[in-house]
């Protein structure tokens, strides 16, 4: 972002070593309001960066995190010096979030966006029965399982990893669609699709086999049926030291064992 930037946003989570390390940023680099910031640094886990990506959508801000909580895969590691050059040298990423359109419990449509995934999952001990058609047509005519999930490349590396779906590359043009816990077809594994594509879900039997939908915090329950899209008007901005690249990232995910 150039040698320039001066003006500095500090967003913490609330956990002890998040609040201790904003102190220090402050008194070190100050803390300006964040519509007259040049980049906002969060302080914590996953689930900040997440908020302060929904907070500052479409604003034109970078977030720079740094770890302060618990799980941090989109945090750079937490050091209070240099920041100012080490924001300067860092890679930003485009995030594009997900639509989430839903048709709720009492038929009225309802919107909601995603940055990781949007999830459907069963309500009750009943595994839920859904109908997946992307743009329009029937792929699966009846999936029996715990839930599926539509993953964007950023969520990828989140719940879609813990349910053994595919890691997908920050700027790949995919979206990954992972059931839960697959009955029937029991050999179905999900699918990688483009990202331009309409995926719509329907709910079969959702008197006897309720289902909720959630994008990211946001949920809904006992939805009739879903539809979700990849929202190319709108985009967040993240950014990575040079060294923990999204890409290096990705590869060292994927190289675990």
């Amino acid at each position: 972002m150039g040698g320039a930037m001066t003006r500095i946003a500090i967003l913490a989570s609330d956990a002890p070593e998040a609040v201790a390390a904003a102190e220090i940023l402050r008194t070190q680099y100050g803390d300006a309001p964040p519509d007259e910031a040049d980049v906002v640094v969060a302080l914590g886990g996953d689930g900040l960066m997440l908020q302060a990506l929904h907070r500052f959508m479409s604003s034109g801000k970078p977030i720079y995190g740094m770890n302060r909580g618990s799980v941090g895969f989109l945090m750079n590691e937490y050091r209070a010096d240099d920041l100012p050059r080490r924001i300067a040298a860092a890679k930003t990423e485009t995030i594009r979030p997900l639509i989430m359109q839903v048709t709720t419990a009492d038929g009225e449509p309802a919107t909601a966006r995603a940055i990781n995934e949007v999830s459907l999952l069963r309500q009750s001990y009943q595994a839920a029965k859904l109908r997946l058609s992307i743009d329009g047509k029937v792929r699966l005519e009846e999936l029996s399982c715990d839930g599926i999930l539509v993953a964007t490349p950023a969520g990828s590396t989140a719940y879609n990893l813990s349910a053994y779906g595919p890691i997908i590359p920050i700027n790949a043009p995919l979206l990954a669609l992972t059931p839960l816990s697959p009955f029937r077809p029991r050999r179905w594994r999900g699918a990688l699709l483009p990202n331009h594509v309409e995926v719509h879900i329907e709910v079969l039997e959702r008197q006897k086999r309720p289902v909720n939908a959630a994008a990211d915090h946001i949920e809904f329950k006992g939805i009739r049926d879903v539809t979700i899209t990849e929202d190319h008007e709108t985009k967040g901005l993240i950014m990575f030291d040079p060294d923990r690249s999204w890409d290096e990232r990705i590869l060292t995910e994927q190289f675990r064992y």
